[in-house]
C-alpha cells in the first residue's frame, strides 16, 4: 500500500509557511502523497466543522507542486459542482504538468445546503452534476478540442489544451450506493472515509463489486482515508473507526485494509471541529508515532 497525509489548508494559523511545511515534512518523511480539502464559500454551517480561512486547493496544490518533487498531489475532495467542468479540468491538467504528472483529483459532492445556495448550484441535484461533470472531465483530459452537450453544460468546439502529462487519477469520495457507482462508473478509486473496518469489509466492499458487476466494469481501486487517532487504551471495536484505538489497532487495520486489497491509504490528523486543532507539530509526532512503529521504512 502507498500511504498518504491529509495537509489542513483551513483554520486560524494556517499559512504558506504552514502549507510548505506540511507538504516538505510528507515529501521528506517518505509519505507516497499528500492531499488537500476543498470548500469554497465558508457559511457558518461549513465553519462548525471547517473554520475560516480556508486555502484554495488547486492554487495552494499548483504552488506545492513548485515546492516538491517526488510525492503526488491531491484533493480530497475537491466539490466538483462547485466550478464549471471546463475550468477544473484546466486548472487540473496545468498542476499536473507543472508537477510533472504527480496530480490525484479525489471528487465529491459535500453536504452543505447553505454553501451550495451561497454558490447559486442546486443542492438537490449535486449527485447529477457531479455525474456529467465527471464525463467532461474524462474528454477534456484526452483530447485538445471537445464538445458537450448536457443538461447542466453545453458548448461546441472548445480547445482544452494543454492535456495532462498524465490523465489525474480520479478518486470518488463518500460512502453511499451513489458515490460507490459514481466510483466504478467514473473513477479509478473509491476513496470513502470516517468508516469502520465492518463497514468496509462487510458492506462497503462488497457494494462495490456488486455495482461493478451490474455495471459491467471494472472494480476500483480501494484508497480510504483514515481520521487518525492514537489511544493509549483499546476502543470498544463495535464502534471504533478504521484508523482509531492504539496502535495495535490501527495496525491491525492496516493489515486488514491491505487484505481487502487497499491500494492507498490516507491519513488525516483532524478530529472534525475547529476547537479540536492542535499545533501542526503535535500532528506531526502523531504521524511519526504511526510511521516508526506501524509503517516501517515508507521509503522502501
Amino acid at each position: 500500500m502507498r500511504y498518504g497525509v491529509n495537509i489542513l489548508n483551513f483554520g486560524t494559523g494556517t499559512g504558506p509557511d504552514t502549507l510548505l511545511r506540511w507538504a516538505r515534512y510528507a515529501e521528506e518523511r517518505g509519505f507516497h502523497f499528500a492531499m488537500i480539502s476543498d470548500h469554497v464559500a465558508v457559511t457558518p454551517e461549513v465553519a462548525e466543522q471547517y473554520e475560516a480561512p480556508f486555502y484554495d486547493p488547486f492554487t495552494t496544490l499548483a504552488w506545492l507542486a513548485g515546492q516538491t518533487e517526488r510525492i503526488e498531489l491531491g484533493t480530497t475532495v475537491t466539490v466538483l459542482p462547485f466550478r464549471h467542468p471546463l475550468l477544473t479540468a484546466r486548472v487540473a491538467a496545468n498542476i499536473d504538468r507543472f508537477s510533472g504528472g504527480r496530480l490525484i483529483l479525489g471528487v465529491g459532492v459535500s453536504w452543505s445546503e447553505s454553501e451550495y445556495r451561497s454558490l447559486g448550484v442546486d443542492h438537490r441535484r449535486r449527485g447529477a452534476i457531479t455525474d456529467e461533470y465527471l464525463e467532461v472531465l474524462a474528454k477534456a483530459w484526452r483530447r485538445e478540442n471537445i464538445s458537450h452537450h448536457g443538461e447542466f453544460v453545453s458548448f461546441d468546439d472548445v480547445a482544452t489544451g494543454p492535456l495532462p502529462v498524465r490523465i489525474p487519477p480520479v478518486w470518488v469520495g463518500g460512502g453511499t450506493t451513489a458515490a460507490m457507482r459514481r466510483a466504478v462508473r467514473h473513477g479509478d478509486a473509491w476513496h470513502p472515509l470516517n468508516q469502520s473496518m465492518r463497514f468496509y469489509r462487510d458492506a462497503g466492499l462488497p457494494a462495490l463489486r456488486r455495482i461493478a458487476e451490474e455495471e459491467g466494469r471494472a472494480v476500483p481501486q480501494f484508497a480510504p482515508r483514515l481520521p487518525l487517532r492514537l489511544t493509549a487504551s483499546p476502543l470498544p471495536e463495535e464502534t471504533r473507526l478504521a484508523g482509531q484505538g492504539t496502535l495495535s489497532q490501527v495496525n491491525s487495520d492496516l493489515d486488514g485494509l491491505a487484505e481487502l486489497g487497499a491500494t492507498h491509504v490516507l491519513f488525516d490528523t483532524y478530529r472534525g471541529e475547529p476547537a479540536s486543532m492542535r499545533p501542526q507539530k503535535e500532528d506531526e509526532e502523531l504521524l511519526e508515532t504511526l510511521a516508526e512503529d506501524v509503517l516501517g521504512d515508507l521509503r522502501s
